[in-house]
């Protein structure tokens, strides 16, 4: 019985997820928010904020967080190039004075 369930709900979910229908996508997680916790307002509250978002930014909220932590990223390896960068100078530098004071 569970497995006849299982295979009913895994092409169900494949077809939603693999023919690109979004919308349904977007209300899976207050549906799921709903089904955990029993919290209406929890999962509309959810909605609203995604929606404000999307008005917003014309992006969804998934899509603002992952742009936001590649921007995170890249900054990051700006700054370990910029620290590398300036150590290797450092060391250059050192290694002539070294040499201009043994001579």
């Amino acid at each position: 019985m569970t497995l006849k369930l299982f295979r009913i709900l895994l092409i169900l979910f494949s077809f939603i997820f693999l023919t690109g229908f979004l919308p349904f996508a977007s209300l899976l997680g207050p549906s799921v928010t709903i089904v955990s916790s029993g919290k209406v307002y929890k999962a509309g509250a959810q909605i609203l904020i995604d929606q404000s978002i999307k008005k917003k930014t014309g992006k969804n909220s998934l899509d603002l967080v992952r742009e936001e932590v590649n921007k995170q990223n890249s900054k990051k390896h700006l700054n370990e190039e910029l620290r590398k960068l300036v150590e290797k100078r450092i060391t250059l530098s050192h290694k002539k004075l070294k040499l201009k004071v043994n001579q």
